[in-house]
């Protein structure tokens, strides 16, 4: 006569409890992860970001809504700007006249934001 069933979880091995699933424990230190090396800079990035903004300085023309203004350039053109994280955050006030220093895209001449107030 075979010995009888028993049910349940084994209650012998290094682990002395039910089984909980997941990957078996490992001793020692974890595997070392791979770190790709660096990339060299492609000259295609070092133009990208000599093309990210444009400063120029120019005077404030008109307050508008929403915190925009047009701003005059000192070459005769006029954009629409509006006024930087951190002026906001400092709450920098600006009024027609004075000089502000200002960031544009290279793909859009019409509009720019303003970084700085000259006076």
């Amino acid at each position: 006569m075979p010995p009888p069933k028993r049910k349940g979880p084994s209650r012998s091995g290094p682990n002395r409890g039910p089984s909980r699933g997941g990957p078996p424990k490992r001793n020692g230190p974890p595997p070392p992860r791979f770190v790709p090396p660096p990339r060299p800079l492609d000259p295609a990035d070092e133009a990208k970001q000599k093309e990210e903004a444009i400063e120029l300085e120019g005077t404030i023309a008109a307050v508008l809504a929403g915190t925009m203004f047009r701003v005059k350039l000192r070459n005769g053109h006029e954009v629409l700007a509006h006024i930087s994280g951190k002026m906001r955050k400092k709450f920098i006030r600006l009024v027609i006249g004075d000089a502000v220093k200002l960031e544009m895209s290279p793909y859009d001449k019409d509009k720019a934001r303003i970084v700085y107030r000259i006076g």
